[in-house]
């Protein structure tokens, strides 16, 4: 924001001091000066919560609009205060600079021989007088916003600072007299980088400290000479607020009184070479909307409600339980809506498919709304463009309560370069790798984390489990984790270094994945953590102390570009791609793996779902439902990105948001869209109550092929199995003929028969309902190697499960 900043009366002079005053004058003075002030009036007590922008300089409470008009100075009031011993030059100058690292030392109330010294910095201030019991002591004005007094007093007292203005005067308390507001602990924990609750050490916190309500800043900035905190309590303007260094852990640390919830700020950096910058907070926990880019004083009031699913998430490993994800870009789902607006719509439209998960395409804080989220600023804040933290956890806890989990993009690869933000946040490369080849992202004009420093390391693990236990996610997606692993990844010869055993590992960002999977898991039960990774790295899923990552589950991306690659050609041509569709078992259980459509497969000309499929409208329908039929049944749990439910023929846009007009009634071909909709949630209907589909995805005894190699026919069968071995019968037919007589080689079970359980060429999907409506006996005629099979008929562009009567 921009505000006017209180004038300064242009007559006012420099205290007329002598630059040395002999200590002696001071003590001299004492004897006399305490029997003037033995009659002052006390000071009237703070309030609970000052008003916001009261006050010129900082946000504080006026005079007492009951107290009368103030009382008049009488002739020699002020008397009792001496001059102080003149301020350093270097220290005034490094304060008046913004480099100074101990402004506690020189600022405040410090005993000296014959009474308690005072300092205070208040620019644009036209008198400081100081107020404690008994005592009325105005300072002397030492020019450039310092105000100075010896008080006749035998020790620091309790005490208040009246501040006068052109246009008002305001009553505040002393930053400078309070001690730090953050422990020895938390320092030492910062210092070996291993605080795993950051969030409770740095940023802006109100709290309570010394009696006093207001707010602790505290910054790591170890390159800094200077920082000041500055904001719309101080219209902008640092210089009053320096910030004091706490040793050599570069955490910078200042408590401001009467600063509150809501109030903005950001920090003045004083670089190395004496330049300055100003940042938003890397802790902050609340943001003003893009594109404005101030930092906001925040604390959590939400109540939960969802005790019952946190308790039981856990009860079942993920690898083993149902895990159907519809994933979700909260600004495009229903443009325009707030945090509590979609938790009226969203956890009601995801129950009613049936989905077990939704996945949030990124929520932390970004200033450009075409990254989706992907380049993030601010790493603890959820985006306001949709309300308040508190807002987004409203959101979470409808989810839970509607018995969906949610999973949230989480992007610790790389960040961008806004200079507001954290690169070179303090002078010189600190998140990012001092190497320029390590931290510039070849890709997407980002720059790469140090995972190798333990701040940096510790920054990215505590902000993992800060949204887990802060907004009680219950999973992380990790952003392109191929990216982190490979120190050659998108960078040709001569411009990467090999690690210290000459391979091209990140060996630093495989210990930091290591240490956030165990750290996440360690202190949040049920919690599940998935990578996006897209090589042939081996034990992304493996525990760490196997030597594995530690991840839960991998997106598999071989998996959803090959099968993709198939559906898209002509049903002519696929016999000759079979081997797309039927490689992804060679490897299924090398990993616990998650099959993904996500958004980054239906934009930037990748066409939507439906539209990758051939032929007309009736057959590019009939391949959708075929495919989601087929993804469904493959082992591995399912990802699905918005608007394919209901196959949007148009690419998905952050700018609109799914197509939901074809939804309409209205609309004459709302039908076909409303079809593809019914059948996702019979999908998930299904799968939920067929333990075969995901009790054993990630074991080999839980599929078996019944005919892999029916290329000529487009035809893909397989069994899945539950842990007692119950069977469920897959069957895609990738052909627009219709089969009869078709026969499958089964498992000698189900005397009764076999029965479909869902045919995706239904009537009420859409399709063409050729069905097979009796139970099918099974027969002693061998087939597939096995000693009975039963003859299906097979509708075209079509999956069909079928489970023993």
């Amino acid at each position: 924001m921009t505000a006017r900043k209180p004038s300064r009366k242009a007559s006012r002079k420099t205290a007329e001091v002598p630059a040395e005053v002999p200590v002696e004058a001071v003590i001299d003075g004492a004897v006399e000066a305490a029997a003037f002030v033995s009659a002052a009036p006390a000071p009237t007590s703070a309030p609970a919560t000052p008003p916001a922008g009261a006050g010129p300089a900082e946000r504080a409470r006026p005079r007492r609009a009951d107290a009368g008009p103030p009382r008049p100075r009488r002739a020699g009031d002020g008397r009792g205060v001496r001059p102080a011993p003149a301020l350093d030059g270097a220290d005034r100058g490094r304060l008046l600079a913004g480099d100074h690292h101990a402004p506690h030392d020189v600022l405040g109330a410090h005993p000296i021989p014959g009474g308690v010294l005072v300092r205070v910095l208040r620019p644009f201030a036209r008198s400081v007088t100081v107020l404690t019991t008994g005592l009325r002591a105005e300072l002397h004005d030492d020019g450039d916003g310092f105000f100075s007094g010896v008080l006749p007093v035998p020790e620091v007292p309790a005490y208040r600072l009246e501040v006068a203005y052109d246009d008002t005067t305001v009553e505040v308390e002393d930053p400078y007299r309070f001690w730090p507001s953050i422990g020895e602990l938390d320092l030492h924990l910062i210092g070996e980088g291993r605080h795993e609750e950051l969030w409770r050490a740095l940023g802006a916190e109100p709290m309570e400290h010394q009696g006093v309500t207001g707010t602790r800043f505290t910054l790591w900035a170890p390159n800094a000479r200077g920082v000041r905190i500055t904001g719309d309590f101080t219209y902008w303007d640092g210089t009053g607020f320096p910030m004091r260094s706490l040793g050599s852990t570069g955490v910078w640390e200042l408590f401001l009184p009467g600063v509150g919830e809501g109030a903005l700020y950001k920090y003045d950096i004083c670089r190395p070479d004496g330049s300055h910058t100003v940042r938003a907070d890397p802790m902050a926990r609340r943001t003003e909307v893009p594109p404005a880019t101030a930092s906001i004083v925040t604390a959590a009031h939400h109540e939960w409600q969802d005790a019952d699913w946190m308790a039981h998430r856990g009860d079942r490993p993920v690898h083993e339980a149902p895990f159907s994800v519809y994933e979700v870009h909260l600004a495009s789902w229903r443009p325009g809506l707030t945090y509590r607006q979609l938790a009226k719509q969203l956890p009601a439209y995801v129950k009613d498919l049936g989905f077990t998960h939704v996945e949030l395409m990124p929520v932390s804080e970004h200033p450009f709304g075409g990254s989706w989220g992907y380049q993030v600023t601010g790493f603890y804040a959820p985006t306001s463009r949709m309300g308040t933290p508190d807002d987004f956890r409203f959101l979470v806890d409808a989810l839970h309560r509607a018995g969906i989990g949610v999973i949230m993009d989480w992007v610790p690869a790389h960040f961008p370069r806004d200079d507001w933000a954290l690169a070179e946040f303090d002078g010189r490369p600190l998140y990012e790798h001092s190497d320029p080849q390590r931290a510039a992202h070849p890709d997407w004009g980002t720059l790469e984390f140090d995972y190798g420093r333990t701040e940096v390391r510790n920054f990215l693990v505590a902000n993992a489990t800060y949204w887990c236990e802060e907004f009680h996610i219950d999973g992380l997606r990790v952003d392109a984790v191929a990216s982190m692993l490979y120190l050659d990844y998108s960078r040709e010869d001569g411009q990467w270094s090999p690690n210290e055993f000459g391979g091209r590992e990140n060996l630093d960002a495989v210990a930091f994945l290591q240490e956030m999977n165990a750290t996440v898991y360690r202190r949040n039960p049920g919690v599940v953590t998935i990578a996006e990774e897209s090589t042939a790295w081996d034990g992304v899923t493996r525990p760490t102390d196997g030597g594995g990552l530690g991840f839960g589950l991998k997106w598999n991306m071989g998996w959803m570009h090959d099968s993709l690659q198939y559906m898209a050609k002509e049903p002519v041509h696929r016999k000759y791609h079979h081997d797309e569709m039927t490689f992804s078992m060679v490897y299924a259980y090398s990993e616990n793996y998650v099959l993904p459509i996500s958004h980054d497969e239906v934009v930037h000309g990748k066409q939507a779902l439906v539209a990758k499929m051939p032929g007309d409208w009736w057959q590019q329908r009939a391949n959708h439902r075929a495919y989601l039929g087929f993804m469904w049944a493959h082992p591995g749990k399912q990802l699905l990105f918005m608007g394919q439910e209901f196959a949007q023929g148009a690419e998905w846009s952050e700018g609109h948001g799914p197509d939901w007009w074809l939804l309409d009634p209205a609309y004459d071909a709302s039908g076909d869209h409303r079809g593809v909709r019914t059948l996702v949630g019979d999908l998930n209907a299904v799968y939920g109550a067929v333990p075969a589909l995901w009790q054993r995805d990630s074991v080999p005894e839980g599929f078996s092929w019944v005919d892999g190699g029916a290329a000529e026919d487009n035809v893909f069968a397989f069994l899945r199995y539950d842990a007692d071995g119950s069977p469920l019968l897959a069957v895609s037919h990738f052909s627009p003929a219709v089969r009869g007589d078709y026969r499958l080689g089964v498992p000698e079970t189900g005397t009764e028969g076999w029965v479909e359980v869902l045919n995706t060429d239904a009537a009420r999907y859409g399709g063409g309902d050729v069905r097979n409506e009796e139970p099918l006996k099974a027969e002693a005629v061998p087939a597939h190697g096995r000693p009975s099979s039963i003859s299906v008929t097979l509708p075209p562009l079509a999956t069909v499960w079928f489970r023993p009567a």
